[in-house]
């Protein structure tokens, strides 16, 4: 007993020394459509008792523009460098919506009745100088124009307000698909997920079957992914937006022409949400495990959940396979339509090799469900130790050889 209360004396002192190891400061961002110029007016403010001492943005300088503060605020080329001072301080700037991913076609656009964007687009990524542990309590806000609403991936609070929680990051911002204006939605509890699809008001989009194939298909996808997101939103919209799909953090976007799916068997929709569930991206050679991945598990959700037989999925897989006779090395920044339909075959045959070497005890499901636990960069040689792990020896099937198309070296003659 004696013992225990001197650690808790010496806790305490530890914790009056360091007041800083649990202090905690208020980011509140307030966002105001500006329809007419095709911007957000973003204000951050700072309030607490301890500030950071430095934050520098990265920034798109044609994107993001005007910047103002209370503080000391320099803008260079790519950077802006804000030093927040007392117990209050605010930054002020411009963010243009608009952006093309290819010509004619957005990933970002604001229109008369809506706007949709990224929330890590709109708030530029940031490197914090602070005390030791001190982290911020982040919230957004937004002012939009009469009978136009917000919706994004994170919780509402009582004040109206979104919550912003990202877990091991100190300085919490927006991130993830958002979409503001005259919308019209729905939402629904699938699987524990609370599921959120949304469009613009009177667009091509179909809401309601959305939802009903997530109904269908989400639960057989957390089977897999158990860690998978709590709060999930869809939004889509139609032309001039591009034409495909895109992920974000617990959010994807998907256009409205994309059927759910298509005629060779594969889903958008299935594909993006793959890459929610496992937050990878490749290094400038393993895009196409990143794509192989959530391609393979976009047909094999289908398959498991009844979505298509047996027999159009082994058709599905034959088309792959011939498509990606067409690429030799995997190894790429980017993975092009041939080399993840061969990325799709490769998990295939992994998932065939660590069967075989458990005795079904184990498969791909392990591999991916260990890597998405983490998340972060994926390379080959960390699909190679995760697969190891898994099936007890190294994995012919993942050799870098095999997959470069070079031919393995002979083993020694002894």
């Amino acid at each position: 007993m004696q013992s225990a209360s001197r650690i808790a004396v010496v806790a305490a002192m530890l914790i009056a020394a360091c007041p800083a190891l649990a202090a905690t400061y208020d980011a509140h961002f307030r966002v105001e459509a500006q329809p007419a110029s095709g911007s957000l007016h973003v204000e951050l403010k700072l309030s607490g008792e301890k500030l950071p001492g430095k934050i520098v943005f990265t920034i798109d300088p044609r994107r993001h523009r005007n910047f103002t503060s209370t503080d000391s605020v320099e803008v260079a080329d790519d950077t802006v460098t804000w030093r927040p001072h007392g117990k209050y301080s605010r930054l002020y700037y411009d963010f243009v919506v608009n952006h093309e991913r290819s010509s004619g076609r957005f990933d970002s656009l604001m229109t008369r009745d809506w706007a949709l964007f990224r929330g890590d687009r709109l708030v530029p990524s940031a490197r914090v100088t602070a005390v030791r542990g001190l982290e911020s309590r982040s919230t957004l806000e937004f002012q939009l124009p009469q009978e136009w609403t917000a919706v994004s991936a994170y919780p509402i609070l009582p004040s109206g307000h979104f919550h912003i929680d990202d877990p091991g990051r100190r300085f919490d911002r927006p991130r993830g698909w958002m979409l503001i204006g005259k919308l019209g939605k729905r939402s629904e509890l699938i699987g524990g997920v609370q599921t959120i699809v949304a469009a613009p008001a009177g667009d091509s989009a179909r809401r309601q079957d959305m939802l009903s194939f997530l109904n269908w298909n989400l639960p057989h996808l957390l089977n897999v992914f158990p860690d998978f997101p709590r709060r999930l939103l869809v939004v889509s919209a139609g032309d001039p937006m591009w034409r495909g799909g895109l992920s974000g953090p617990s959010s994807l976007f998907i256009h409205a022409s994309r059927p759910l799916i298509s005629e060779n068997r594969t889903s958008t929709l299935l594909h993006e949400l793959v890459h929610v569930a496992m937050g990878l991206h490749g290094d400038e050679e393993s895009d196409w495990i990143v794509e192989g991945f959530a391609e393979y598990y976009s047909l094999e959700t289908l398959h498991r959940s009844g979505g298509i037989g047996q027999q159009r999925y082994e058709q599905a897989m034959q088309r792959l396979e011939k498509w990606g006779r067409r690429t030799i090395n995997l190894f790429d920044a980017k993975s092009s339509g041939a080399t993840t339909a061969r990325a799709v075959i490769v998990m295939k045959e992994v998932d065939s090799e660590i069967r075989s070497l458990t005795r079904d005890k184990a498969s791909l499901d392990d591999v991916a469900r260990e890597l998405a636990a983490r998340g972060g960069e994926v390379t080959l040689e960390r699909l190679q130790a995760t697969a190891q792990k898994i099936a007890g020896k190294p994995l012919e099937s993942l050799e870098r050889a095999t997959l470069s198309g070079q031919p393995s070296k002979p083993s020694p003659v002894r």
